[in-house]
């Protein structure tokens, strides 16, 4: 039996990460330039919490034009791992909390990557695809 992978080999390196006080009109305007869902928020360069479009839209629709910052609408403490955790461990704890993504970050709290719902889904297309024969139509 092979040796289960980590996570490192399929997340996306080098995120696009946003500070706490920047507005939220920026970070969604961040995510539709670069076709991301999720941005880890940072404070002097630590992580201090993630946001996504989902939250963005949603606090949105209360705050009555009201400019929020990202800091309002974040969650903090968003689920992180090592490089080195295995992917099994990593998809598992997604599932079961219903995570949207971990974050990737190095002992010294430094960001490496990010691992979204999309990555494990196409994780699992390549385990299918590596195991079983295409459907003949």
């Amino acid at each position: 039996m092979k040796q289960m992978p980590r996570i490192d080999k399929f997340m996306s390196s080098m995120p696009h990460t946003i500070a706490q006080d920047m507005t939220a009109k920026m970070a969604l305007s961040m995510m539709r330039e670069f076709h991301i869902r999720h941005l880890p928020v940072e404070n002097g360069g630590k992580l201090v919490g993630l946001v996504s479009d989902r939250d963005i839209k949603f606090a949105s629709s209360f705050a009555h034009d009201k400019e929020l910052t990202v800091d309002e609408i974040m969650t903090p403490d968003p689920y992180t791992v090592l490089p080195q955790t295995s992917v099994d461990d990593v998809v598992m704890n997604m599932a079961e909390h219903r995570y949207g993504c971990a974050i990737v970050k190095q002992e010294n709290g430094k960001v490496v990557g990010i691992f979204t719902a999309t990555d494990g889904l196409r994780v699992l297309g390549e385990v299918l695809k590596g195991n079983f024969k295409p459907i003949q139509q």
